[in-house]
């Protein structure tokens, strides 16, 4: 590969967040805190709150079948505590009801967030308390989208995804506060 092809993608990574670009220096991953992570799921948050709200009142019966089916394959990956593909399967839901809103500007907002947010959004299911709880959370939002209850499905998407901030900032902390290497803290959070 050439090196202008190289820069422009190290442009673009930087642009998105992802890494710093340093003179003479190269490129390095910028680390995420747990106050970027808390500022990261506040907007996460409203968006995709507002996401199921606009969602609830807008989706064809279609929609609704695809959404049960994703709900249904992400239940048994659950149940048979299989989370990578549990992990890619809430991931697609959550994408999924974003553009289920059919607002452009709310989808593009989104998906730029999510480039800095993914990174986090896996340690939030590593506590099994918090895992459940997620999972009662997304059965409450199926509930609401059902009921086309857009009220409902936008309290319990909201405070889904600041849950999930708040799981994510508290392993952050416990990273920096044990001097722990972000992926051991993750791995041992597993154990729990």
């Amino acid at each position: 590969m050439s090196r202008t092809p190289l820069r422009e993608a190290l442009k673009l990574l930087e642009l998105e967040g992802l890494i710093e670009l340093s003179q003479n220096r190269g490129a390095r991953i910028m680390s995420f805190t747990a106050e970027e992570a808390s500022d990261l799921f506040e907007v996460i948050a409203g968006l995709e709150s507002l996401a199921a709200e606009i969602a609830a009142l807008r989706l064809e019966p279609a929609d609704l079948d695809e959404l049960d089916e994703m709900h249904s394959r992400m239940m048994a990956h659950y149940h048979r505590r299989e989370k990578d593909p549990y992990f890619e399967l809430n991931s697609a839901i959550h994408d999924r009801l974003v553009r289920l809103s059919r607002n452009p500007v709310l989808v593009a907002t989104h998906a730029n967030l999510m480039l800095r947010a993914r990174r986090g959004r896996y340690m939030a299911i590593v506590d099994p308390r918090r895992w459940e709880e997620s999972v009662n959370e997304h059965e409450a939002l199926m509930t609401a989208l059902h009921a086309r209850d857009a009220d409902a499905a936008r309290r319990v998407w909201k405070r889904h995804l600041l849950r999930t901030g708040e799981t994510v900032c508290a392993v952050l902390t416990a990273a920096v506060r044990e001097a722990t290497p972000l992926d051991a803290v993750v791995d041992q959070a597993a154990v729990i």
